[in-house]
């Protein structure tokens, strides 16, 4: 391992001390990790993060990364002096901002995520979703009701999409050669278009098209909450809906859990919502037996 990488080291081992069965467990799987937003951190969380990558690389584990970038995206946008807006936690794109948005993820993220990768004694590779067809969308459209005259109203959201498609060939070549791929979440229409996509969204999609092991959503809570905020360790599918319809999750939580039910439904063994600023938190997930966060099972 790159000496560079900044560990703590002796967390990391007391990990790993206890990790045989577990790497047997998921030798030669397919884990997808979501990575963006409030657990990308500083560089000293980055590059901890590209270090534990690289050593799920290592040790006989396929990963593959989906990472956002709405922070940079947010810098960039006032650098230039343009205003965005949001509807039900969608960047409403228009034909400039479109623009920014692949420069920022397809370029300055995509790459600054690889590097940290790569730095840490990994080969990763940064591509987007629309590097060899990968990700094929579709515009997405949402629904909002007059709270007055209860009428509803499709929303134009402009050049944000849903994937229709995933071509995993280009990440089946890479995870075949030992690379490991590192994917941003811009897809191209049936007509060339460029589209935004959630990159939550683009996660669940390519865990579910690759039938991966795992699909572990990096974000800024420790999982699923219950009603006296203690973590769930565990859920059913059932389990998560009946937490919806009863209020228990709510908010921003809904998106994240929709996702992971999708991927778990198109074939994904289970999926994992976790605090990505703990040190060292795809590894306490996947090594050790209590988990690090919330698994959602079929």
């Amino acid at each position: 391992m790159n000496d560079d990488a900044p560990a703590p080291r002796d967390l990391r081992m007391e990990i790993l001390s206890g990790a045989l069965p577990f790497l047997k467990r998921y030798d030669d799987q397919i884990v997808v990790v979501k990575y963006g937003g409030h657990a990308m951190g500083e560089e000293e969380t980055a590059l901890r993060f590209g270090a534990d990558i690289a050593l799920l690389e290592q040790v006989g584990i396929n990963p593959v990364v989906v990472h956002g970038g709405g922070p940079q995206i947010n810098a960039m946008l006032k650098k230039l002096d343009v205003k965005s807006t949001f509807v039900q936690g969608l960047r409403v794109t228009d034909s400039q901002m479109v623009e920014v948005v692949e420069m920022v993820l397809a370029g300055t993220v995509n790459k600054q995520v690889a590097a940290s990768i790569t730095r840490a004694g990994a080969l990763a590779v940064g591509i987007s979703g629309k590097d060899g067809n990968l990700i094929t969308a579709r515009k997405a459209t949402r629904i909002v009701r007059d709270p007055g005259s209860r009428i509803e109203q499709v929303l134009d959201l402009g050049f944000v999409g849903e994937p229709e498609r995933v071509n995993t060939k280009v990440l089946e070549l890479l995870i075949g050669a030992d690379i490991v791929p590192v994917v941003s979440p811009v897809g191209v229409g049936e007509d060339g278009q460029t589209y935004n996509i959630n990159a939550d969204t683009v996660a669940g999609a390519v865990a579910g098209a690759l039938k991966a092991s795992r699909l572990l959503m990096l974000t800024d809570v420790p999982g699923v909450l219950d009603a006296e905020k203690r973590l769930i360790p565990e859920m059913t599918v059932a389990e998560v809906k009946a937490g919806i319809a009863s209020g228990m999750i709510s908010g921003g939580m809904i998106p994240k859990v929709e996702t992971c039910m999708h991927a778990v439904e198109q074939g994904v063994k289970g999926a994992v919502i976790l605090d990505g600023r703990v040190p060292h938190a795809v590894l306490a997930e996947l090594f050790t037996d209590g988990g690090a966060g919330t698994l959602i099972r079929p």
